[in-house]
């Protein structure tokens, strides 16, 4: 019967402060990056990935890296959360560090070509990069998630073969990640596909430690996540407000909308641990700071109906 193994209750992370806000043609304001991450974690969000540890040239929003890191060990976020940052190389590692940063990702694309575009190396120089991170994460007890990109499709390549994508999270699992997030980046995954790859990844990846990091470009990622449930997935990515797209995946927008999924949840008897009008209200405020309206069809609906008294400065 369909939708007879959904869960009791599935894990998110919430990637908007980082992957959302680091497409955005503005630069936000340090300080309403971090009144972002409070109303998210006042929303009840318990793992978020706050920003990520890249050279300004790269990605000008994120260059205030270091502050939004320690704001997150610091009042009001301090203990409240679970805080994790990108790093794509060591030098990215120690910053984390000294911004007292205790859980890291990493980032690797089942397609050579994304790879070269995104991280500038081939697959096999990037995983040798990225074991130098691994190995002093471990030495220092950092926990490490790894990330899969382009799982169901290559801006550059097109289709991509599922047995790349099982090679490259094999491999960042032996190098000591704790999760694999795999993502459609480009947003073309349709739910055949998306129980095809479960069920074939399954076979060499524990399958609760395999998330999936879904865009939404298509329509389809509500969808691709309602099967991934069915097929034992419990581990989920999205982004308030739907904000997001890789600077690398031309045409790609924004990531699952966090009010869409866990409104979907809600109605399917999946508990997030998320309230949602604090969720919309979040994603609210910041459509003041980006001067624009958020993706997401849940907080359409809602506006108008929630409190969206803009940050404070």
């Amino acid at each position: 019967m369909l939708f007879s193994s959904l869960p009791d209750r599935v894990r998110l992370t919430e990637v908007g402060p980082r992957d959302g806000l680091q497409n955005e043609k503005i630069v936000v304001d340090t300080r309403a990056k971090i009144a972002f991450l409070t109303d998210l974690v006042d929303a009840g969000l318990q793992h978020i990935e706050a920003t990520a540890f890249v050279n300004p040239r790269w990605i000008p929003p994120l260059a205030d890296h270091a502050e939004v890191a320690r704001a997150t060990q610091q009042e009001p976020l301090a203990g409240r959360a679970r805080f994790s940052v990108l790093t794509p190389n060591v030098k990215g590692y120690e910053g984390a560090r000294a911004a007292g940063i205790d859980e890291v990702a990493i980032f690797l694309a089942a397609s050579e070509s994304h790879n070269q575009k995104n991280v500038n190396a081939s697959t096999t120089e990037a995983l040798a990069r990225y074991a130098e991170v691994t190995d002093r994460a471990r030495a220092d007890g950092v926990s490490v998630r790894g990330y899969v990109s382009c799982v169901m499709g290559c801006p550059y390549e097109g289709v991509v073969p599922i047995q790349s994508v099982i090679d490259v999270a094999v491999r960042l699992m032996e190098m000591g990640c704790s999760e694999i997030s795999l993502g459609d980046t480009i947003g073309v995954g349709n739910p055949r596909q998306t129980v095809n790859l479960i069920r074939a990844i399954k076979g060499s990846v524990d399958i609760n430690r395999i998330a999936l990091h879904l865009h939404d470009t298509r329509g389809t990622a509500l969808a691709n996540i309602a099967v991934a449930l069915e097929e034992g997935i419990r581990s989920f990515d999205s982004a308030a407000g739907g904000l997001g797209g890789c600077p690398y995946a031309p045409g790609a927008s924004g990531n699952v909308a966090t009010e869409d999924l866990v409104y979907m949840l809600d109605g399917m008897g999946v508990a997030s641990g998320v309230d949602l009008h604090k969720l919309v209200r979040a994603s609210l405020r910041m459509e003041q700071v980006l001067g624009r309206q958020v993706p997401s069809k849940v907080v359409a609906a809602l506006r108008g109906t929630v409190d969206d008294t803009a940050f404070s400065s």
